[in-house]
């Protein structure tokens, strides 16, 4: 980098800690939201949507069990859920891809911790994704997990897609 360019750098780092002194300056939103938006898909928001008014979706992951499975650990299939059903995704084929984008922008996580409603598996246990995974090993395993909003992702829905989004349907 140019000599100019370290400190065109230097100098805007120095403006952005000046501004973080300034106590009276009403707060700003994250500046990456504006961003993000440019980089979301139409389904992607509802799912956004969805999970601010909803709350964590129950997943389940399948895994192989028995000895085998503590010998080599092996996850027969990942992140199966009802997200995308439930948040009525106008492409359901390409929810894994919207996933992972709103994974890699921070705005959603997986967790190990499960939803409160544990009643809200039986329902994800009973798909046939599900069921095909855990047939194919004699001893497989389901583990149940939660999506959910990152605090990243609960600021961005309440800047970004807030009230606009009251009657999503």
């Amino acid at each position: 980098m140019s000599r100019d360019g370290r400190d065109r750098l230097a100098a805007r780092g120095r403006a952005l800690l000046a501004r973080s002194r300034d106590v009276a300056a009403p707060p700003d939103d994250h500046p990456a939201f504006a961003r993000v938006l440019d980089q979301l898909a139409p389904d992607e928001a509802r799912l956004l949507w969805f999970l601010h008014t909803s709350g964590p979706e129950p997943t389940v992951d399948v895994h192989l069990g028995g000895l085998a499975g503590r010998l080599a650990p092996a996850v027969l299939a990942r992140g199966l859920s009802l997200v995308g059903a439930r948040a009525g995704v106008r492409r359901p084929e390409r929810l894994p891809l919207h996933l992972t984008n709103l994974r890699r922008l921070g705005l959603v996580a997986d967790t190990d911790e499960p939803v409160a409603d544990l009643t809200r598996y039986q329902v994800v246990e009973a798909q046939p994704a599900v069921l095909t995974a855990a047939r194919t090993a004699r001893r497989a395993h389901v583990v149940r997990r939660r999506l959910e909003l990152t605090p990243f992702g609960r600021a961005f829905v309440h800047a970004c897609l807030g009230s606009s989004c009251d009657t999503v349907t």
